[in-house]
């Protein structure tokens, strides 16, 4: 694996031996419902991935297999998407993500993660392409679908009931209200998922930022004060990781205009 950039920021403060891995589990995972880890080995690729040392913990989880598939995913994902600068190698990075989580889902279809990780690799895959190759592919059903399975399987799963939220909105801001429909978006569905992940992690910076995204992709400029507001509030959110940090400098450059 090629060498990966680094977390830019102190990550001192996110470093956790064990215990204080526990001890902060429940609040680290409240965006995404993943249970506390029974093997040891994937819980010490957890602390690396908490840390921001994002290449370490994608390693470690695949090697630990199993369980270890979500921080791999996990890993793969926010480095991705906050910091490698190549869209060879972000594109590769998700359908890496897109294999294992496929794999993880007929292993243990009961995982919501595995379900959540297949559905984000494919939003952020159809990013990549155009809208007819994402259309040809059937990206659209396939990520609404994932999604929503992962609700079902954990209906407190924060980070699925946002990105869900940014699917209706995402695809009614590439076909408009009437032609999304076809597509599976309704704009009150999509804004009540924004809503609902806020519910359920309210000191979530990446839920605040694709609410304020949703909204513009939505309504346009008419709800631009709100999409600011929402930024503000993610920028002002006290990260618990470095994932978290990654999200709200996101917010604090959005607001700079950068």
């Amino acid at each position: 694996m090629a060498r990966w950039i680094a977390f830019p920021h102190d990550a001192r403060d996110y470093a956790r031996d064990a215990d204080a891995l526990e001890r902060d589990w429940a609040r680290l995972h409240r965006c995404d419902a993943e249970p506390f880890p029974e093997d040891p080995a994937v819980a010490a690729a957890w602390a690396l991935f908490h840390a921001g040392r994002f290449q370490q913990a994608a390693e470690a989880g695949a090697a630990a297999a199993g369980a270890g598939a979500t921080v791999a995913n996990k890993a793969l994902f926010v480095h991705a998407s906050h910091l490698e600068t190549s869209e060879k190698a972000r594109l590769a990075m998700f359908t890496d993500i897109i294999e294992r989580a496929r794999s993880r889902a007929r292993d243990e279809p009961d995982d919501a993660n595995a379900h959540y990780w297949l559905a984000a690799a494919l939003r952020r895959h159809g990013q990549g392409i155009s809208i007819a190759a994402a259309s040809a592919q059937g990206l659209d059903g396939q990520v609404k679908g994932a999604l929503e399975t992962a609700i079902s399987l954990a209906p407190r799963h924060a980070d699925a009931h946002a990105a869900l939220g940014a699917f209706h909105a995402e695809v009614i801001d590439k076909f408009g209200r009437q032609r999304g429909k076809a597509h599976g978006a309704d704009a009150a569905a999509g804004l009540r998922m924004f809503k609902e992940a806020l519910a359920l992690d309210p000191e979530s910076a990446i839920a605040r930022i694709e609410y304020a995204n949703g909204l513009m992709m939505i309504d346009g400029d008419r709800r631009m004060k709100e999409a600011e507001r929402l930024y503000a509030e993610a920028a002002a959110c006290s990260p618990m990781d470095a994932a978290q940090r990654l999200d709200v400098e996101r917010a604090k450059a959005q607001l700079q205009g950068e």
